[in-house]
């Protein structure tokens, strides 16, 4: 399998904002065009690195952010909140009219939206149970709440749809789906189905079990239906490595309608990925 990140070169984008050339005494070059991205779930502590990630990249892209509540992305976010609160827009995915103003004018949606399980109150000699908030069931969110995202975003003429999911689907007794008994997986896996028969260009990312590391200190690894598990066990990948390979999807031609697993050997095996573009030429069109 290939490894590996870092930018490439973007796409021609026909909106946007343009990007003043630099001035120079050879000949005029056309101005490109800044990619339009919006983010949904940009409140999480994926879509938050995602974000700033586009902010970073500066005139490259054109990013907005869809929060449900901006109050509650200033306590999520903490201090990333300063950086990109005149890029947030509130939105609701699981209301159709709060969509369609935000989805104006994008070349490109990543859904890093997903159900978020609480914690029930411990009872002593008792494993923790979780539980989901009324509205926020996966079949609410991971389902029907991705399925609109997708719709709207086609009629609005997005031109291609990054969807970061998770390892685990192909599994139905994966503890996930026991979580609150919502069957998360199960769901995100639907999503994903409609998204490859969507016909819209999309980037399908499922992601081992997320954790806060550094970024780029360890080999990525792509596969497809589960089969790193196999192979290498549960497995997590840093946030910040998942954000780089949205980065990577929304700038590379070849990541187009591709769909892979994606996991990190722990720090030590392998040779840590630099360049996650050629991760794509080892992906299909599939799950």
């Amino acid at each position: 399998m290939a490894f590996i990140s870092a930018p490439a070169t973007l796409f021609t984008s026909t909106r946007g904002r343009a990007i003043s050339p630099r001035r120079s005494n050879h000949r005029a070059t056309t101005p490109v065009m800044a990619l339009n991205v919006l983010v949904t779930g940009a409140g999480g502590r994926t879509g938050r690195l995602v974000l700033e990630s586009l902010v970073a990249a500066g005139d490259a892209y054109e990013a907005t952010g869809l929060v449900r509540s901006k109050t509650r992305a200033k306590e999520l976010m903490e201090e990333t909140y300063n950086k990109v609160e005149a890029l947030l827009t509130e939105g609701d995915i699981t209301k159709e009219e709060t969509l369609r103003e935000p989805l104006k004018g994008k070349d490109a949606l990543v859904i890093l939206t997903s159900a978020v399980p609480k914690m029930n109150p411990p009872v002593e000699g008792q494993a923790p149970s979780f539980y989901y908030e009324e509205g926020g069931m996966p079949e609410t969110v991971d389902w029907h709440g991705a399925k609109r995202q997708i719709d709207l975003a086609i009629e609005a003429g997005v031109k291609h749809v990054v969807l970061v999911g998770s390892m685990g689907s192909t599994d139905d007794a994966n503890q996930l789906n026991r979580i609150g008994n919502g069957n998360i997986l199960r769901f995100k896996r639907k999503a994903e189905l409609y998204l490859i028969g969507s016909g819209v260009d999309y980037t399908i990312i499922n992601p081992a079990g997320l954790c806060n590391e550094e970024p780029g200190k360890r080999e990525l690894v792509v596969g497809h239906n589960d089969e790193l598990f196999t192979v290498y066990g549960r497995g997590t990948i840093p946030r910040k490595d998942v954000a780089r390979v949205v980065m990577s999807a929304l700038s590379t031609e070849k990541a187009r309608n591709k769909a892979f697993d994606i996991l990190a050997l722990p720090i030590g095996d392998g040779t840590p990925t630099a360049d996650v573009v050629p991760l794509f030429d080892s992906t299909g069109p599939d799950l």
